[in-house]
Parts: C-alpha cells; structure tokens; sequence
C-alpha cells in the first residue's frame, strides 16, 4: 500500500512541478532556468523540514516515504537542472552554466540544511 502512496504523492509533485515551471517561466521568461531552481531549492526545504520533524517527532517513516520520497522526489528534478545546463553550454554561456549548476547544488543543500534546523525550534 505504501509505494501506491509514493507514487500518487509522486505524481502530486511532477504535476506540481509543471505547473510552477510554467507559471515561473511565464513571468520570468525562459532566458535562465529559474522554475528548476526556485523548484529544487523549495523541494529540498520541504524535504529537510520534513525529515527534522520525523527525526524528532514520533512519526511514523512513512510520512517521510510518502512525502519525501514522492511528492519531493517527483517534484525537484535533477535531470532537468542538467539538461538545462546542456542547454546553457550550448548556447556558449558560461557564466550561466555556473551560477545553474553551483545554485542548484548550494542552495538546495543550504535550504536543505534550514529546513532540518527549523524543524527543531
């Protein structure tokens, strides 16, 4: 019964996921890939919210299976952030490339990291 969880909360978090990628694109445009950013970096302070509290609270790890593992693991996208950083290097720029790929990984770490901590206060 748990995986048909993960995977409605999975397909909860893709369905998610397009919907603010358009939205963002929209107003932002499509110049840099900011949907996949803004997305991966509130996808991983949810997730680390998420695991301070089933780290500290008695809940059940299913909660974190269900949530973390499908809406979070169907709404961040890794493989999106990289083909877009293909993306970028095919269009000869650089700088963009760097601030794609050391954005999504250091902000999502770090929004990681606050989530946890926040969920201890």
């Amino acid at each position: 019964m748990i995986t048909f969880w993960i995977a409605v909360f999975g397909g909860l978090g893709a369905s998610s996921r397009f919907v603010i990628d358009g939205m963002i694109r929209t107003v932002l445009g499509r110049r840099f890939p900011w949907g996949t950013l803004i997305i991966n970096v509130t996808g991983s302070f949810i997730l680390g919210l998420l695991a301070g509290f089933v780290l500290h609270n008695e809940v059940s790890n299913n909660l974190l299976l269900i949530i973390g593992t499908g809406f979070c693991g169907g709404f961040t996208t890794f493989s999106t952030a990289i083909f877009e950083a293909v993306r970028l290097i095919e269009e000869r720029r650089y700088g963009a490339v760097m601030a794609q790929v050391f954005g999504n990984a250091i902000l999502s770490l770090s929004a990681a990291a606050v989530g946890l901590w926040l969920s201890q206060l």
